[in-house]
């Protein structure tokens, strides 16, 4: 409308006079979806598993969600990591510079007739980029997995069985059938690490509660601090007598001084 108004085309927006009742949904993080370290591994393992041992269909996706658990990354955003993107060292940590997603977006509303769309990252400029530090134990996981299956023509990671730009549908099968495997039988039905998007809440979750500011935690994340004070504030836990002994040595006060 704004648009409209700069061109000529009207004089002013026809819906700002118009008033509705709306609420905000409120998108906080459920703990519950939370997994600790040895869901997290044992969902690793499980993925592992998923597919015959010719086609590899699991095991081509171990480090693709292990991007999301150790990481932070969006599902969209692993699907476009490239090899060119990935500083892998021989030891200690490694950055994934993030630089584009690869989002369904379908057919009719992508320029190129493709399901997907290729983009820059979310709530970033044009052209940007999101250099993520990743712990040991992730940068092993994806020399492994080039190792072992290379990369699509253009340098992708996580192509298909095709080569082509994995799906959706592709990897949440894959996470469906490696739940049951991982999770005994009471947490299955539960919403315990429903989604592979839960292993980012998990990894954001865990950045916090280790004590990375909230501010590093949202570029690495690739969120504002404000979206991740609003979402997070649920699963924070543990902070608060490290956080009043921070309180008593800003204010000079000694823990064992008398009252």
């Amino acid at each position: 409308m704004q648009y409209a108004i700069e061109a000529g085309y009207i004089e002013e927006n026809p819906l700002a006079k118009i008033k509705r009742n709306t609420t905000q949904g409120d998108d906080r993080v459920d703990p519950r979806v939370l997994v600790n370290a040895t869901q997290g591994s044992n969902l690793l393992t499980a993925v592992s598993y998923v597919g015959s041992i010719h086609r590899n269909r699991g095991r081509r996706l171990v480090a693709f969600f292990a991007c999301q658990l150790y990481a932070g990354l969006r599902p969209a955003e692993a699907v476009g990591l490239r090899r060119a993107d990935c500083s892998l060292p021989a030891k200690g940590w490694g950055t994934l510079t993030l630089r584009e997603t690869r989002p369904v977006s379908g057919r009719r509303w992508t320029d190129s007739g493709q399901r997907h769309d290729k983009r820059g990252l979310k709530s970033r400029e044009v052209g940007t980029d999101r250099p993520v530090p990743i712990p040991p134990l992730l940068v092993t996981l994806l020399q492994a997995h080039i190792e072992e299956f290379g990369t699509a023509p253009d340098g992708r990671l996580f192509p298909n069985e095709r080569g082509g730009v994995l799906g959706t549908s592709s990897y949440w099968r894959v996470w469906q059938e490696a739940r049951p495997f991982a999770l005994p039988p009471d947490k299955v039905g539960s919403p315990l690490a429903r989604r592979p998007y839960d292993l980012r809440h998990t990894c954001i979750t865990n950045w916090l509660n280790a004590g990375v500011p909230p501010a590093e935690v949202a570029r690495r994340a690739g969120n504002s601090p404000e979206v991740i004070h609003r979402r997070y504030e649920g699963c924070i836990d543990g902070h608060e007598e490290l956080n009043n002994r921070r309180i008593e040595q800003a204010m000079g006060w000694a823990a064992d001084a008398p009252e």
